[in-house]
């Protein structure tokens, strides 16, 4: 058996700006870069097709809607925007760090999380309770260019962990998105049913 967890929800809360667009636009002109006067709904709109489950990194996002304006900047300007707007105050949720070596004592551990923004996971991470070197594998969507619930996602958690997706429990707290692991012939564990505290006694029932 192998454990993955969603990190955003599940095992911190991370707080994510109120009005992204505006916290996008700000980091831009901070950095020079012209905002649009329609910035806000060219935000709001689709700026690449992509095939349907996959991931749109939020520079790409950000880069096509200025270049819709004929707006030109510098060098990784609007990356280090992105990440900076969304750089979180991190607070461990009660009973991750219990769950976390729980599922260790039962095999490998994953992250496994949907996230746009480069560097997010890694900066949470930092910023939590939680250890790096207490996961195996660290699967984003940012990175391997497909969102839960797309199969492939979990595939790859699985693949990263060792094991067939049969045998991967995923833990997460909502339905729609972490529910997919199910759809590979995994298992999911949502918080809804099974309270972050329940979690140790939850996964050393699985065999």
């Amino acid at each position: 058996m192998a454990v993955s967890f969603d990190l955003f929800g599940t095992l911190v809360d991370a707080d994510q700006p109120a009005d992204p667009a505006a916290a996008v636009a700000d980091e831009l002109e901070a950095r020079g870069v012209d905002v649009p006067p329609d910035w806000n709904e060219l935000y709001a709109s689709p700026q690449i097709d992509a095939p349907d489950g996959a991931e749109v990194p939020l520079p790409a996002h950000v880069d096509c809607a200025l270049a819709s304006r004929g707006i030109d900047y510098e060098n990784n300007a609007v990356r280090r925007a992105v990440v900076a707007a969304f750089d979180p105050d991190v607070e461990t949720r009660a009973g991750a760090l219990e769950a976390v070596a729980a599922a260790r004592e039962r095999g490998p551990v994953a992250i496994c999380s949907n996230c746009s923004v480069p560097e997010l996971v890694a900066r949470t991470l930092i910023r939590s309770d939680l250890e790096r070197d207490e996961f195996d594998a660290i699967v984003t969507s940012v990175a391997c260019g497909w969102r839960k619930p797309a199969p492939e996602i979990f595939e790859l958690t699985a693949d990263e962990l060792g094991v067939s997706p049969d045998r991967l429990v995923h833990v997460g707290d909502d339905p729609r998105t972490d529910g997919g692991c199910e759809a590979v012939g995994g298992t999911a564990i949502l918080l809804e049913d099974v309270p972050l505290r329940e979690l140790p006694a939850r996964i050393e029932t699985r065999v």
